[in-house]
């Protein structure tokens, strides 16, 4: 029944409002130092998809992490630079991957990436492979990036390649639906449009580029995610709508599924996650799923005080993955 004790992470005081722990890091945290190197990928579809390398600062290594941002995320993100950090300097390599549309060049087709998408990360997976530097794969997500991952894990489980060995993710919506209920709150307003912004500037980029499938002036009249999601994400990625996108993509299915150590820290105080996003019936009937849920943390938030700029999710992720292995 690995539904784990509540953790000892205590932040500081401030720290303790789930929305101020969401805020601060993409605003006051400093950049972490990496030097990543660009590559680009070519996919079936004729898309591209590009990611960062990080490699080991301690000598050449056979194990990778795979890190996977959030909405309106990218590679270089703070949290994810964070991860990297992190895990190169225990020895990993890690590959950060940019979601179709979110590194600095547009992607040649109409379709963007969306929560459920999971063939793009088994394409970098599958790539990391083929490059036979790597014989353990841990994969890390933060929020959408985590369903994409607890996703593709539960899924087709034989799908996944058995270099696959671990995985954690981070404030992850579970339960689509529910989620998107609770952001179309008037308290979550200041999140909605911190994501609006984005997708906005991204469906008026496309829909010059691709005027014939994508119609930029119905972006008028959005007041919520799901009639964005009813009116560009859905229909440009081959749902009828919304809610059969919210039902299909949602992660929460296929956790009893999973069959590799699975860590899912999903923090009380996420102003972003409904209950349903908390699966503890999943988690007492999967042995590989251990569900953690701090007190604190916010959303992508898990601020600690230290002088190296580290948070969290790292030492939690780096614990989660060493322990697996041992």
């Amino acid at each position: 029944m690995p539904i784990l004790p509540t953790p000892d992470y205590l932040p500081p005081f401030l720290f303790r409002s789930g929305n101020i722990a969401t805020l601060y890091p993409p605003l006051f945290r400093l950049t972490p130092l990496t030097a990543p190197r660009r590559e680009r990928i070519e996919l079936p579809d004729t898309d591209f998809l590009d990611f960062d390398w990080h490699r080991s600062r301690t000598g050449e290594t056979r194990k990778l992490v795979i890190v996977s941002h959030g909405l309106e995320g990218h590679a270089r993100k703070k949290y994810v630079l964070g991860m990297a950090h992190t895990f190169t300097n225990l020895g990993f390599d890690v590959a950060c991957w940019c979601q179709r549309g979110c590194s600095q060049e547009q992607n040649r087709l109409p379709r963007s990436y969306h929560s459920g998408e999971t063939n793009d990360l088994h394409s970098v997976v599958m790539h990391c492979l083929s490059t036979n530097q790597y014989d353990e794969i841990s994969l890390i997500g933060f929020s959408m990036g985590g369903n994409q991952i607890l996703k593709y894990l539960g899924e087709e489980p034989d799908r996944v390649p058995a270099q696959v060995v671990t995985a954690a993710v981070f404030s992850v919506p579970c339960d689509l639906d529910a989620t998107e209920r609770v952001i179309a709150r008037p308290s979550r307003y200041i999140y909605f449009e911190y994501f609006m912004r984005g997708l906005r500037r991204t469906i008026r980029e496309k829909g010059k580029r691709f005027p014939n499938e994508i119609d930029a002036t119905r972006l008028n009249g959005i007041r919520t995610l799901r009639d964005f999601d009813d009116r560009f994400t859905a229909p440009t990625n081959g749902f009828k709508d919304a809610a059969e996108y919210y039902a299909r993509s949602s992660s929460l299915q296929f956790l009893k599924n999973i069959r590799i150590p699975t860590l899912l820290a999903n923090a009380q105080d996420d102003p972003f996650l409904a209950p349903e996003c908390y699966p503890l019936h999943e988690a007492e009937n999967n042995p590989h799923l251990f569900l953690e849920m701090p007190e604190h943390g916010g959303h992508v938030g898990f601020v600690l005080s230290n002088e190296d700029n580290t948070y969290w999710s790292e030492k939690r992720a780096a614990q989660f993955l060493t322990e697996q292995k041992n």
